[in-house]
């Protein structure tokens, strides 16, 4: 198999959506979420959101208020990248002040006692040099709540005899993405190395092609798709959308633009989740492409994973619920 070969017939970007009937449901009008299935579990995704900025603070304290309302018990945090804007004063390393100030003190112990598994953006490469490096050697500290086992790597969700979904942990720092040289001040830029890219994929096909749960969710921080400013990323769209397709992820999960966004591309199984209003300056989506739903806010997203579902919500720095949908094994999803 070429698993870097394009899709055997080029399919125009238009995109599903749903009809105004369903867009303008109120959905804080009622209760998003009833009580969780058996086995059911609960998660938060955010990205873009390393600032220790009021933004920042005020989405994870709508975080939490929306846990403690709805009863939830978060099983983890999924961090989507960019967890650490500008230089760390004190210098950035398993034992700066910036690990307290933006992860331990914004999301405590108390409020998400889970594990937070985190996958690394640009600035995490560009703002400190070698800071991709501390943030895998923090994860190694005894007792930490911080998952980053390695640039890429697996986790399965639900009971280890019969998990729930698999999610797939990436590194969409490709060289073609996020290195070259800075636009300003000419110097090269952190990234993957061409060795670490090729060593990735080889790692992804393999993943995709073994023995997965019912779902399989693929997180990173660039997007493959995105109506933000930033728009698609060509390189990921060429390299991993076929692999995608093939093998049926259910969800990709990242940040990168600084929004909450849902898309579906005509003819692609896969149902494409931004959530990057963590805490960093929102910016205006730039394109006419139409899809389920974006909104240059801050927020987080909750997502519930059951047997035969994933619910996903969009919700802003208010705990206000913005935009539900519900994906389904077959690849269906529905707008809820």
């Amino acid at each position: 198999m070429n698993a870097s070969a394009p899709l055997s017939r080029r399919r125009a970007l238009k995109t599903l959506f749903c009809s105004s009937a369903f867009l303008s449901l109120n959905l804080g009008s009622r209760s998003i979420l009833g009580a969780a299935e058996g086995g059911a579990l609960d998660l938060l995704m955010i990205g873009d959101f390393g600032t220790t900025g009021d933004a920042q603070k005020r989405v994870a304290a709508a975080m939490n208020a929306f846990c403690q309302g709805q009863g939830i018990k978060p099983e983890s945090l999924l961090l989507l990248g960019d967890n650490f804007y500008s230089a760390a004063k004190d210098g950035f390393s398993t034992e700066s002040i910036r690990w307290k100030n933006t992860f331990e003190d914004i999301y405590p112990t108390a409020d998400f006692p889970g594990p937070c598994w985190a996958v690394l953006g640009n600035h995490d490469y560009h703002d400190n040099p070698g800071g991709e490096k501390v943030q895998l050697e923090y994860a190694k500290k005894p007792g930490t709540r911080w998952k980053m086992p390695a640039k890429w790597y697996r986790f399965d969700l639900g009971p280890a005899s019969l998990p729930l979904a698999t999610v797939i942990a990436l590194d969409s720092n490709l060289p073609k993405v996020s290195g070259g040289k800075d636009k300003i001040f000419g110097k090269p830029r952190g990234s993957l190395s061409e060795s670490e890219a090729a060593q990735q994929h080889e790692w992804l096909v393999a993943e995709l092609q073994s023995k997965r749960a019912p779902f399989t969710i693929v997180m990173a921080h660039h997007p493959l798709y995105s109506n933000g400013s930033h728009g698609d990323t060509k390189a990921l769209i060429a390299q991993w959308g076929p692999l995608f397709q093939e093998h049926r992820v259910h969800a990709y999960l990242c940040g990168h633009d600084h929004d909450l966004q849902h898309l579906e591309l005509e003819g692609l199984f896969t149902s494409f989740v931004l959530s990057g209003g963590g805490g960093a300056s929102t910016r205006k989506l730039d394109s006419d492409r139409k899809m389920p739903y974006g909104d240059d806010v801050h927020g987080f997203t909750h997502l519930r994973v059951a047997r035969e579902e994933l619910v996903f919500t969009h919700l802003d720095a208010s705990a206000k619920p913005l935009h539900r949908f519900i994906k389904r094994t077959d690849g269906s999803f529905e707008i809820a």
